[in-house]
Order: C-alpha cells, then structure tokens, then sequence
C-alpha cells in the first residue's frame, strides 16, 4: 500500500510541473545598456558629526548604509579608522544594497567610518561619516540636570537616555553650538521623562532660530493630562507651558506656570518678541521659584512678576518643540523652528548665570590646567616650552591645579579655529614681580629680520605686563595689518606684585574697538579698525617668545588659571558673568 502512494505522489510530481511549463515564454536576456557611472552611497547612521556620549569607556554603534548601482554591484567594503570590519560580494538585489549591524568597541576619540561601494566594471565610490566618542559629560553649571546639544542625536548627556521620537524630528543644517541642532517638523517633537528634573525651583535655557509657520506652537511643555479633553489638553493647573504666537506678524513668546489651584502667566508683550524674518539664533531662559518667575531673552528680562511656586501633580513627561501631548488645546502643536544647547536647572538662575551661558556658547578654547595642559575641546596637548609647573591644589585658584611659570618656559597651541574677525580671552591670574617684565598671551607673525629678537606688531595681539614704579602694568597691542594700536590704561591697569592676588584678566578685540578689563572693571579702551591675522598661526601662552622677545618681555613666573578663549568680543556684562 505504501509504495503505491509513492508512486502516485511521483506521477502528480511530472504532471505538475509539465503543467508549469505549458505556455510559458522561454526567458530572453535583456541588456541592460552601458554602465552610466559610478556606484551611489549613502550612509545613515552614524550621520556625519555624530558624537557618543555615554559612561563607558568603550561601547557599539548602529552602522546603517545603502549602496545602488545602475547595472551591478560586484562588492561593498565597511571601514573603520582604515581597518576593514565587513565586507560584501554576494547581493539578493544585484543593484541596490541595503545592510544595518552594530558594531561593538567604539573607543573614545575621533573615528572615520568609510563605505566603499564597487561596480562589475571597475567604479567605486567612497561615503564618508566623521563622528566621535567623547568622554562622559560632566555638567558644566552648578544645578544643571539635562542637557541635549542634538550633534546627531536626541541623547540627554547627564543622564545618557535618548527622548523618545514622534514623527519624524530631524537635524537642522546648521548649529549654534557644535556640530547639530535640531529641527522641527509637522506633526514631530520630543518627549522625556520628568524623573530627577522638576523641583520647587526650576529654570530651562536654550537657543532658538525662529521659523514662523506655523505661526503658533508648543516650545517646551511640562504638564498634566486633561482628561476631560484628551483630543485638546489644556489643564494649567500644574507644571508650565512655553510658547510662541504671532503678534503682528512677530513671534511673542509667553510663559505660563500652574501653582496647584490655578495659573498665572509671564507675558512681556513686545519686549518678548522675535523677528521670524531676521533668521537668527536667540537665546531664551526662564526660571521658576517660590516668590517669581522670569523670563529672559538674549540674556534681558522681558518678563518678571510674582509667583506662589510651582505644583508638579500629574507631570511626568516633557514635551520638546511641541505643545503636545499636554498643552493642544488652542493649536500649540509642533515648532518647525531650530533648537540648541537645551538645558534644565533645579534651581532658578541669576541673570549673570544665564549671561554666562550665552557667553559660554562662543567659548573655542578652554584650559583648566588641572593636572594637564591639554585643552579642552580640541583635546589637543599643548607644546611644552621648557618646564612649566603646577602651583598645587592649595595655591589653585579653583579645581587642583593652576599653571606654574619658569625661567624660559611657557606653552604653545595652534590657532586654527581660533582667531576671528572678533576675539576675546578671559583667565585668571596672580602676578610675580619676578621678572619684572614678560609676555603674558601672545598671538604674533614671526619677524623674519629679526629672529633673535622678534618683534613684528603688524598682525596679531600682544598682551603683557612692565615694571611702572614698582607696580606690574599691563598693556594690549594689536596689529590691523599695516601698522599697531596700543591699549594702555596707565596706573588703572596696576597690579601690586607685593600683594599677590587672583584677579580675572580680560581683553577684547573687535572692528571697532579694543577693551582690556582688570575684575570686569574697563582699565582701557579705545577705537579700532580691525584686527590682521596674517602669518599667526601659534598662540603663546605665560611669554612673549617666540614670536615677541624684541623688548624682552620673555617668560612670566606668575600664576594662571581657566583660561577661555572666545569667537567674539564680549561683552562688560559676560565678563563679569564670569568673575
């Protein structure tokens, strides 16, 4: 019985597959035509300027690409930092190559990752995406509990949790500060929970580049469910709403916080409007207490009244560019705008804090010296010049160390990416009389002619300090390109070398003027056209050598510390945010 039914499967077998076969064509190959060109790639993730930022030391990335060709693609190469990590020669799709993977043992530092894609007759094309794995944030503010800066993702940095995505949120072209920013999109926004972040003083400030359509929307929103209305949320009574809304055809922006029974609002009127068709970025801050609220924009108040303090009841999420969830009843839905720099304080902000911030966003160097010399955002050493030391924790002025000087030692950094049409440098410094004169920072074009003896003022800055009767006088000089300006404040640009102490030091250049500034008070200022960088290409910092030892303003004994560099001239007020 059994081997009839096998032969019965066997005949049914042939008699379907002689059925297949009836009236059907025999396949004709067809040519595709000549190769047009290269292979197109494109890679996805990591997006180029993508930085990593979590608490291990070494972690994965998704890596997600596309490789297409008009006729065939004949291999697909992955390479990290140089060194190959997947390869491809055999395609489902011979034209078109999609492939996602994680890949684990992601170092901290700066890497390349390379897609080369080959077609079957010789052409190939190489996707590059530059990204980075940086070290764990530690806050840079006293009280600071979030930070997003969106450079490729929608990770929170203090906590290391990505917001959760709705819609689609994307990157905008452009940033305020480092490499990404975010940009908003209909129907999209961010949300994350409030765990860790709501307390009875509270303050958020951000960046804003303002896109007026839609002419109302949700910035950032900490509320609770209106469940009598869950199509049009609108219950104030807890958490607060910021907004936007067109008022006259600017952007008035508006705070409004609950107290448990009820809401009061923060409206500064024309005060707090922006411009939508000025396309620049804007700075926007808020702060909540138990006896006010204020609103500020570019570090001016545009809104402060009283206020009983803030109840939390029912708020556990934040909503980022959007009204929504919470807050939807009048149209504040999601903000097509830019934002930056996003960051929440469990505490309410002075204006000098929040000034500080603004200023901090033009910061391009930054040097702690504690323990290294290796400058913080670049994380680049700086050059040794002979032995420069450390003062010691006790001798510091804050954190564990502060720079020492010696007898012919001093330190050297490259200035790419330093000098602008407008530059700025804050530090701290205790002066040693001995010797009674030196270069303190020094950004000059070498003197060919005189190369033992350099001193060339056509280009670049000068600052430093001379022996005046016994007191230690500082000077700025800075070169417009054919000739010099000098910045002298006389004895209100003294210090006493017999009573050492920490005094903030700061100087500014813009094309219009030149300000040097002892404690955030002017000790000298003066017109000027401009500054020349021609042939600058190093910054010396605690001497004038090499590139100004003319007048033997050499190596300086004293103390610094925190030096910060800045993109633009800064003003009275961000110099004594920071004393």
């Amino acid at each position: 019985m059994k081997t009839n039914n096998i032969f019965k499967l066997v005949v049914c077998c042939l008699l379907l597959f002689s059925a297949c076969d009836e009236g059907i064509d025999p396949i004709t190959e067809v040519d595709p035509g000549p190769d047009a060109g290269a292979p197109m790639v494109t890679i996805n993730k990591p997006v180029d300027g993508f930085e990593i930022q979590v608490a291990e030391p070494v972690t994965s990335t998704p890596i997600e690409f596309r490789a297409e060709d008009d006729i065939e693609l004949a291999s697909v190469s992955v390479r990290l930092d140089g060194a190959e990590i997947a390869s491809y020669n055999q395609f489902i799709d011979y034209r078109i190559f999609i492939e996602e993977f994680i890949y684990d043992n992601i170092t901290t530092g700066e890497h390349v990752l390379e897609v080369i894609a080959t077609d079957i007759v010789g052409n190939s094309t190489t996707a590059i995406s530059n990204f980075s794995k940086e070290p764990p944030y530690t806050a840079l503010f006293p009280g600071e509990t979030f930070y997003m800066n969106f450079d490729g993702s929608y990770s929170e940095l203090v906590t290391v949790t990505d917001a959760d995505e709705v819609g689609n949120p994307g990157f905008a072209p452009e940033a305020r500060v480092g490499s990404g920013a975010y940009a908003g999109a209909t129907d999209s926004y961010l949300t994350f929970p409030t765990d860790g972040l709501l307390a009875s003083e509270f303050s958020a400030s951000f960046w804003l580049k303002v896109n007026a359509t839609p002419d109302r929307a949700g910035v950032l929103v900490v509320g609770p469910p209106d469940e009598n209305n869950p199509d049009a949320q609108n219950n104030r009574t807890s958490g607060f709403r910021f907004f936007r809304e067109n008022a006259g055809g600017m952007q008035r922006f508006k705070l409004n916080v609950g107290n448990g029974t009820g809401d009061s609002w923060f409206d500064g009127g024309a005060a707090a409007d922006v411009d939508p068709t000025a396309d620049e970025w804007v700075h926007f801050a808020f702060t909540i207490s138990g006896t006010e609220c204020v609103v500020y924009k570019n570090g001016e108040v545009v809104s402060q009244n009283s206020f009983a303090g803030v109840d939390w009841t029912g708020c556990d999420v934040l909503s980022i560019m959007s009204g929504a969830p919470r807050f939807t009843g009048w149209g504040h839905n999601s903000d097509a705008s830019y934002m930056d720099e996003l960051r929440l304080f469990n505490m309410a902000l002075t204006q000098e804090e929040i000034i500080e911030q603004i200023a901090q966003a033009d910061e391009v160097f930054k040097l702690g010296f504690n323990g290294s010399y290796t400058e913080d955002y670049s994380d680049i050493d700086c050059t040794e010049v002979g032995n420069p030391d450390y003062t010691g924790m006790a001798d510091a002025y804050e954190g564990n160390n502060a720079y020492q000087g010696a007898a012919d030692s001093y330190l050297t950094f490259p200035t790419d990416g330093l000098l602008n049409e407008e530059f700025s440098a804050v530090f701290r410094y205790k002066v040693n009389g001995t010797p009674d004169r030196a270069g303190v920072l020094v950004v000059g074009p070498p003197d060919t002619n005189n190369p033992d003896a350099q001193n060339n003022r056509t280009s670049g800055f000068r600052f430093f300090r001379e022996n005046a009767g016994g007191m230690q006088r500082f000077k700025l000089n800075v070169g417009n390109g054919a000739g010099d300006s000098w910045f002298d404040g006389g004895a209100a640009a003294d210090l006493d070398p017999n009573n050492p102490q920490w005094v903030q030091m700061a100087f500014t250049i813009s094309n219009t003027e030149c300000v040097v500034y002892i404690d955030g008070q002017v000790v000298s200022q003066n017109s000027f056209t401009g500054v020349d960088w021609t042939d600058c290409d190093i910054i010396s910092i605690m001497s004038g050598a090499p590139r100004f030892t003319g007048w033997n303003h050499l190596a300086d004994e004293s103390a610094m510390d925190d030096l910060r560099i800045f993109k633009k001239a800064l003003s009275q007020a961000e110099i004594q945010s920071m004393l």
